[in-house]
């Protein structure tokens, strides 16, 4: 869902504005997407996001992103790029998020004008600003060595990781399209546009993003969009007593959170504080006066009612927690979430914790400093003062009729 969610807030926009738009998703969300009035178009692979298994495998910290990567996306490859050139033809254009990886090919093989969704910092792979990576995470320590370095070391990144890219490879030749570069550090940046979906304040623009890039912030949907209202007893639970601390594994850690809910609630007892825990299985972890536990609730509804919010480091949860000003306990499993986690620490707003670490004494020790220490929510505060003027939605919905525009320019100058 946190890749889903901004591809969903614009998909909703620009048919506010009056154009037709079609979501190519898993058929696992198709309900969802009908439900909002939107286009739906099955892609394989047919999995199911919420699988406990697959999870499981993809939160190896060192080893997550290549299992996900040659275990569940690159087999599927050509029943991808079959579906997905299919649900684009006759469209104006294609929008792809970067794991995506046949959307550069569709987008050549029908000459479609598409633009790329990155959705953290960390996958722009900058040498000014370098990100921590899930399976070296001790790369953090070396940011002092600079660009030069940096450079080096992300050249010898893209060589060791050069097999994954075989079938991409050969469904390009198949094909018969040009060879292509590198998907990761290239292939997924459109030549058209790039929409970076994350504040300035998660990250500032670097002179080594694609020259093309447009920064309109995050770009925010959940639930409450729709005008959905929290419960009777949990607006209750909110409105007596004081600000709870809120806990959550965003929405794909929550389906394998191991012991997080269970340490969260001894460490939020350890200090005295109510505890909100948005994800956790209400079977497993039963309300009390100072607990509430809620399979559901909208972000943007509650973050604002609670006093720090620990979550584990999503690009969406983390720009909900920015924009809300609250200050933040980051416990990462992997992907881009030790990165972000890194970045809210640099920021002065927040603190971290490893998953493999995280327990009631590390949290309610990281906990009463954030609670107690005033510089993490003075920081947090400003942060969302700065947010207050980006838009993410219009912005990048402006970003994309201006390609359209252009695309209609020239056809129009090529025809007369």
């Amino acid at each position: 869902m946190g890749d889903l969610h901004p591809v969903i807030g614009i998909a909703l926009e620009m048919k506010q504005r009056g154009h037709i738009v079609y979501i190519a998703s898993t058929p696992f969300y198709r309900e969802k997407i009908e439900g909002l009035g939107l286009g739906f178009r099955p892609l394989r692979p047919d999995w199911n996001p919420q699988d406990t298994e697959l999870i499981a495998q993809c939160e190896d910290m060192r080893r997550g992103t290549e299992i996900l990567l040659r275990k569940l996306v690159l087999p599927h490859l050509r029943d991808t790029y079959a579906d997905l050139l299919a649900a684009a033809d006759g469209m104006d254009m294609m929008i792809a998020g970067e794991m995506v990886y046949p959307a550069p090919l569709v987008a050549e093989k029908l000459r479609l004008t598409w633009a790329s969704v990155i959705l953290s910092p960390c996958t722009l792979f900058s040498v000014y600003d370098p990100p921590v990576l899930p399976n070296v995470p001790e790369l953090q320590y070396l940011r002092w060595m600079g660009p030069r370095a940096h450079r080096a070391m992300l050249r010898m990144g893209t060589v060791a990781i050069n097999h994954w890219w075989k079938p991409i490879r050969d469904l390009r030749k198949q094909e018969g399209l040009r060879p292509g570069r590198n998907p990761l550090f290239a292939d997924k940046f459109s030549s058209e546009l790039v929409l970076a979906l994350f504040s300035q304040q998660l990250a500032a623009p670097q002179p080594d993003w694609p020259v093309n890039t447009v920064q309109p912030g995050f770009m925010f949907h959940d639930e409450s969009s729709a005008g959905e209202t929290l419960s009777s007893e949990l607006e209750s639970f909110l409105a007596n007593g004081a600000p709870p601390i809120a806990f959550t594994q965003g929405s794909t850690a929550v389906y394998n959170p191991g012991s997080f809910y269970s340490e969260s609630i001894q460490a939020a007892r350890k200090l005295g504080r109510r505890a909100l825990l948005v994800g956790a299985d209400e079977s497993q972890h039963a309300t009390a006066p100072d607990v509430f536990v809620t399979r559901y609730a909208p972000y943007s509804q509650v973050f604002a009612r609670c006093a720090v919010i620990v979550h584990q480091g999503g690009a969406g949860t983390t720009g909900m927690a920015m924009r809300m000003g609250k200050p933040m306990l980051i416990v990462p499993y992997g992907w881009d979430q030790p990165d972000q986690a890194a970045r809210i620490v640099r920021a002065g707003a927040g603190l971290t914790i490893s998953r493999k670490h995280y327990s009631a004494e590390r949290a309610a020790k990281a906990l009463k400093r954030l609670l107690e220490e005033e510089s993490f929510t003075r920081r947090a505060g400003e942060m969302q003062q700065a947010m207050q003027a980006e838009d993410g939605r219009a912005s990048a919905c402006d970003a994309i009729e201006a390609v359209l525009l252009r695309q209609a320019y020239c056809t129009l100058l090529l025809s007369s």
